[in-house]
């Protein structure tokens, strides 16, 4: 008996999409999801999620053991997020020692992670949906590194501390990168 050859894939999920295969609403709805981008076997899952307003790194394979490892809290994964105002030192090191933020279970503080400014805008794929330009007040980026991942996490973070997310990318999974990617497009890969 031939043994079943797991698949990888990596994909740069744009803006708009659920990570998700099938609509488990039971009402209609027009959700776009990651089987339109690409024709993944059956069995493919997301190694964690992105929110439907998210883009960036998302990892998918058949291989549920390797799901199970890259959602550990041994992988890092880092963020870029375009924050609403000028983030301050103060608001940096807020988030770097944990902010308490609410979660479907009640309230919870994050754990220690890593955050820096850039200096530059990142080069990014231009959004599906127009990011609000500078005419309504000066936006920052900051990197943000966790090795956890609670429901819209990095959003509360940032909100916590008093700036707002506009726009969050996940840049980095372990050591895979999004590198040049563009919105959409899908690596299938031998291994993570």
């Amino acid at each position: 008996m031939e043994k079943f050859k797991q698949q990888h894939f990596i994909l740069f999920k744009p803006y708009g999409y659920l990570s998700q295969f099938i609509n488990n609403q039971t009402r209609r709805t027009n959700k776009k999801m990651l089987g339109e981008l690409y024709p993944f076997p059956e069995n493919t899952m997301a190694i964690g999620r992105l929110d439907e307003p998210s883009e960036g790194l998302l990892l998918l394979t058949t291989d549920g053991k390797t799901s199970e490892f890259i959602r550990s809290a041994k992988i890092e994964k880092e963020y870029y997020a375009q924050i609403d105002g000028i983030i301050t030192e103060e608001a940096i090191n807020q988030l770097k020692n944990g902010v308490e933020i609410s979660t479907e279970t009640g309230k919870y503080l994050t754990k220690n992670c890593i955050v820096k400014k850039l200096d530059q805008t990142p080069q990014l794929p231009k959004r599906a949906k127009k990011i609000r330009d500078e005419r309504h007040g000066p936006t920052s980026w900051i990197s943000i590194t966790l090795t956890e991942g609670k429901f819209r996490q990095v959003r509360k973070m940032t909100a916590v501390v008093g700036f707002p997310t506009l726009r969050l990318v996940r840049v980095r999974i372990g050591k895979i990168l999004i590198n040049t990617m563009k919105a959409g497009e899908v690596k299938e890969v031998t291994n993570f």
